[in-house]
């Protein structure tokens, strides 16, 4: 294994054959999607780091300052930057990994061969990353993502603006590029904020990056508390909205826009159910102990019949 990469715990303890997830700040992050995100599951999950990237070799120090503490006339502590593998388990006690930190400044070719390595010796089963930038799109409509990979299923069932363009890469779309050449399943979900919030800390983002997730995965995240911080920001947003007559213009074009597009593409969002409805927090759990269910039995055939 490349030298980029040190393990702290044995290699041989480390479990084989479940998917690996991706957060890394340092790119565009509109609404603190993946910083939220991040923060979520390692705070709410029973999570422990088993490799670290060396950040001497990936970091630009200077462009990102680490936090230095000081006290009166002297240093205290130093907040060291990290880029780390964690082994996470989800509400239901299924296992993944999950990467998160900074993006590498320095050699992403050495970066993404090292994730790569660890990708094929662990046999992960599927990589799945999120982002977010911002959008011309109003708050007062679901979050729309923007589905990248080889992953079919999710791209068609998904992604809700697929544009011809040139874009600046970061660390994870080369992962993403090498991956795929691989025949690996991978995906990359680009959450798009509305511009106007990308500044802010906005909990629908990373509610949305959670969703994403479980539908590339099938892993289960408890989002209680992100639903009602979301609930409470979108409150709060609307009164500014009907206070403001300037801001209000700006959301009533933003949503006939918005509106005429997502008709002309004969789209909604993948996170609505047939009435135009957000589902619930009890029909979403529902539906994936559905599918955990049929992939279990599906798996016990394949074993029955070897």
């Amino acid at each position: 294994m490349s030298k980029l990469l040190s393990y702290l715990v044995d290699e041989g303890d480390l479990p084989r054959g479940i998917p690996l997830v991706a957060g890394l700040t340092g790119f565009m992050d509109s609404g603190s999607a993946v910083s939220q995100f991040t923060e979520y599951l390692t705070d709410t999950l029973d999570s422990t780091i088993v490799a670290i990237f060396d950040a001497d070799e990936l970091l630009d120090y200077r462009a990102r300052r680490p936090t230095m503490y000081f006290d009166q006339d002297h240093f205290t502590g130093y907040e060291s930057p990290r880029l780390a593998i964690h082994l996470v388990r989800d509400d239901v006690d299924q296992q993944f990994y999950f990467l998160t930190g900074f993006e590498p400044d320095f050699r992403w070719e050495k970066f993404s061969q090292s994730l790569i390595e660890f990708v094929d010796l662990f046999e992960v089963s599927m990589t799945t990353w999120v982002h977010a930038i911002p959008m011309p799109a109003p708050h007062t409509r679901p979050l729309g993502v923007t589905v990248s990979g080889n992953r079919r299923d999710l791209v068609e069932a998904m992604s809700v603006w697929r544009p011809h363009t040139q874009v600046p890469g970061n660390a994870m779309h080369l992962v993403e590029y090498h991956l795929q050449s691989t025949g690996h399943p991978v995906a990359g979900f680009v959450v798009l904020v509305p511009h106007y919030l990308a500044d802010s800390e906005y909990p629908s983002a990373a509610l949305v990056s959670l969703q994403s997730i479980t539908a590339a995965t099938g892993l289960i995240f408890p989002t209680d508390r992100l639903r009602d911080e979301a609930r409470e920001f979108d409150s709060n947003i609307d009164g500014q909205v009907r206070e403001n007559d300037e801001l209000g213009s700006l959301v009533s074009k933003l949503e006939a826009t918005y509106d005429e597009y997502m008709k002309e593409q004969n789209l909604r969002s993948p996170f609505m159910n047939s009435d135009g409805d957000l589902p619930t927090a009890d029909r979403i759990a529902a539906e994936l102990e559905d599918f955990l269910a049929m992939q279990r039995r599906r798996d016990s055939g394949s074993a029955d019949s070897l």
